[in-house]
C-alpha cells in the first residue's frame, strides 16, 4: 500500500515528499538497447537448483487470496503456473474473481500493441477495486514490465498499481510481496540482467491432462519486429537431466501430453557447456523414451531446424506429427529486413526435407502482413508460398510496431486499408486450406486427448488429435476426460471437427 492510501485509510492529513521515480528508474532499469543486447552472449548464466521459500516469508499469505490474469503466449501461461506455485507455497489461496482477491496480478504480453492496450484497459478497470479496498495489492508483471515506456506510463497514469516486476525475477516474488506490504511506496523490481536458470520452482499447473515443460528461456535471433529478445533475455537452456526429471515426474502423475517450450525451442542446447553435443533432437529422443503418451514442442525457428531433429521426429510413436514452423513472409526482401536469416528457397527446402521423412506431417505457420514498405507483389509471394506448402492452418497478424525494435524506426508507407485488405485475403486463403485439410477426416476415426467439456456446451466434450485438430464430440459420461479416446468424425467445419465417442484407448486416469 502506498503513502496516499495509508493517509486515506487513517484520515491523517500531512504533507509527504513525492518520490522521484525517474531517478530510481535510472538505477534499477535500462531500456531495451539493441547494441548492448547483441553483446550479451558474453555474460555467464548461473544455474540455481536450491530454490526454497525463506522462513521469514512462510505464512505471508495466510488468510489472503490471489488472482492472476494471463495475457499472451504459452510462456506466459507457464510463468503464471510458477507464480501461482509461489503464492500457494506462501500460504495464499487462489480465487477466480478480483472481488475478494488480496493480490491481483496481470501477467502481461508485449508482442503486439493490442495486447498492451488490453492490459492498460484492465488496469483502469481495477481502479474501483482499489477504491473499495485500499489494502489490495495490484501488480503488473511479465513482458510489458520489461519495457521502459510501459513502466513510465504506469507510474505516470496508473496510481492504483503497487508492484511491478519483470520476467527475470519471478523467483523474487516473496521478497517483492513482503516489501509491498511493508513499504509506503510502489515496489518496482525489473532486472536488466539476462537472467539465470532457477530450478525447483513450485508450480500450480493448469489442468491435469497437458503440461508445459520449459526447456529454455530467451531468444538470440533479434528479428527486427520482435521485442522478445529484450523482454526475455538471452537464450538459456536448462540442463537435460533437470528436464527429464520433470518429464518423468509428470508421467508418474498420469499426464497424457507435454509440450517442450521455448521462445526459440530449436536453439536448445547451443549454450550448454557440456563435454558432448546435445540439441533439441537429442532431447526429443530422450523424452520419447519416457511414459508420456504425447510429446510436442513449440515454437520453432526454421534457421535452427536440424536434420537430427527431423530424423528423431520421423520415428513417430509418442512424438506428434504436427510441426508449427513460422515463416512470417514468402518474399526474400521482406524476410531480409525482418532479420529472419533464411530465404524462401531455404524454407521450402526445409519443408521438403521434413516431408521426405514425415510424409503425413501437418504443418502450420505464423504470417505477418503489412510489414514496413511491403509491396503488393511481395504480399502475393506470401500467398503463393502458402499454396505451395499447403499449410493446414496459420496464425495471421497485421504488423504491430514495438517500441525499442529496429522495425519501429522504419518508414512505413503501407496504408492501414491495404494492411487490412491483405489480412482479409490471406485469411480467406487460410480458411480454404484449413477447411480442405479437415474435410479429409469425414467419416474417419481419430484419436483425441479429451481435455474436458466444450466452452459452449457441458454435454459436448473437446480435445485435440495428434495433428492438433480440435474435435468436439458426444460421449456417454465424464469418464472420457483426461483420456485418449477414439472418435468417429461425423461433420467437418471450417476450423474444427464434430464426432461421436467410440472407445477409450487408454484407461489410465490423470491425477486431480
Amino acid at each position: 500500500m502506498n503513502e496516499e492510501q495509508r493517509l486515506d485509510a487513517s484520515k491523517v492529513k500531512q504533507k509527504t515528499e513525492e518520490k522521484d521515480y525517474s531517478q530510481y528508474f535510472q538505477h534499477v532499469y535500462q531500456p531495451p538497447n539493441l547494441r548492448d543486447a547483441r553483446r550479451r552472449g558474453k555474460t555467464e548464466v548461473e544455474y540455481h537448483k536450491d530454490f526454497e521459500i525463506d522462513e521469514r516469508f512462510k505464512g505471508l499469505g495466510k488468510g489472503r487470496k490471489f488472482y492472476i490474469r494471463t495475457y499472451g503466449c504459452q510462456m506466459n501461461v507457464h510463468d503464471t503456473e510458477v507464480i501461482a506455485g509461489i503464492f500457494t507455497a506462501l500460504g495464499y489461496e487462489h480465487t477466480d474473481t478480483t472481488d475478494d482477491a488480496d493480490v491481483i496480478l496481470l501477467n502481461t504480453c508485449a508482442i503486439r500493441e493490442n495486447a498492451e492496450n488490453k492490459v492498460f484497459s484492465e488496469i483502469g478497470n481495477l481502479k474501483h477495486v482499489k477504491q473499495n479496498n485500499p489494502e489490495v495489492l495490484i501488480g503488473v508483471c511479465g513482458c510489458m514490465a520489461q519495457e521502459e515506456s510501459v513502466v513510465n506510463k504506469i507510474l505516470k497514469s496508473y496510481q492504483n498499481v503497487d508492484i511491478i516486476f519483470g520476467t527475470h525475477n519471478i523467483h523474487r516474488l516473496p521478497n517483492i510481496l513482503d516489501e509491498a506490504y511493508m513499504s509506503k511506496e510502489k515496489v518496482i523490481e525489473v532486472w536488466s540482467k539476462e537472467g539465470d536458470v532457477i530450478e525447483n520452482l513450485p508450480k500450480v499447473r493448469e489442468g491435469g491432462t497437458k503440461a508445459w515443460v520449459n526447456i529454455m528461456y530467451g531468444c538470440d535471433k533479434f528479428c527486427t519486429y520482435c521485442i522478445v529478445p529484450f523482454t526475455r533475455g538471452k537464450e538459456r537452456s536448462r540442463m537435460p537431466e533437470d528436464i527429464l526429471e520433470e518429464v518423468r515426474d509428470l508421467a508418474a502423475r498420469g499426464y497424457q501430453e507435454i509440450t517442450l517450450l521455448g521462445q526459440n525451442v530449436n536453439s536448445y542446447g547451443k549454450d550448454l557447456d557440456l563435454d558432448y553435443t546435445y540439441d533439441l533432437g537429442d532431447l526429443m529422443h530422450d523424452v520419447s523414451k519416457t511414459d508420456i503418451p504425447r510429446v510436442r514442442f513449440t515454437t520453432s525457428h526454421p534457421w535452427d531446424f536440424t536434420d537430427n531433429l527431423i530424423d528423431v521426429l520421423a520415428t513417430g510413436e509418442n512424438l506428434m506429427p504436427h510441426i508449427h514452423l513460422p515463416v512470417q513472409s514468402g518474399n526474400d526482401d521482406v524476410l531480409k529486413i525482418m532479420g529472419r536469416k533464411y530465404t524462401r528457397e531455404a524454407y521450402l527446402e526445409l519443408v521438403g526435407k521434413i516431408r521426405a521423412k514425415m510424409p503425413d506431417v501437418a504443418l502450420t505457420t505464423d504470417i505477418i502482413v503489412g510489414y514496413p514498405n511491403e509491396t503488393e507483389e511481395q504480399f502475393l509471394d506470401t500467398m503463393s508460398l502458402y499454396q505451395e506448402v499447403g499449410f493446414e492452418h496459420a496464425y495471421t497478424y497485421i504488423y504491430s510496431p514495438r517500441d525499442g525494435t529496429p522495425a519501429a524506426k522504419m518508414e512505413d508507407n503501407v496504408s492501414d486499408q491495404d494492411k487490412k485488405d491483405r489480412l482479409q485475403r490471406l485469411n480467406r486463403l487460410v480458411t480454404h486450406y484449413t477447411r480442405d485439410a479437415l474435410s479429409k477426416y469425414q467419416d474417419e476415426y481419430v484419436n483425441v486427448l479429451c481435455e474436458g467439456t466444450s466452452k459452449k456446451r457441458d454435454d459436448i466434450y473437446a480435445g485435440y488429435t495428434d495433428k492438433s485438430k480440435l474435435v468436439n464430440f458426444t460421449a456417454p459420461s465424464d469418464d472420457v476426460i483426461g483420456k485418449i479416446v477414439k472418435v468417429k468424425v461425423t461433420e467437418t467445419r471450417n476450423f474444427s471437427l464434430m464426432g461421436e465417442f467410440v472407445e477409450v484407448l487408454n484407461e489410465e486416469k490423470v491425477e486431480a
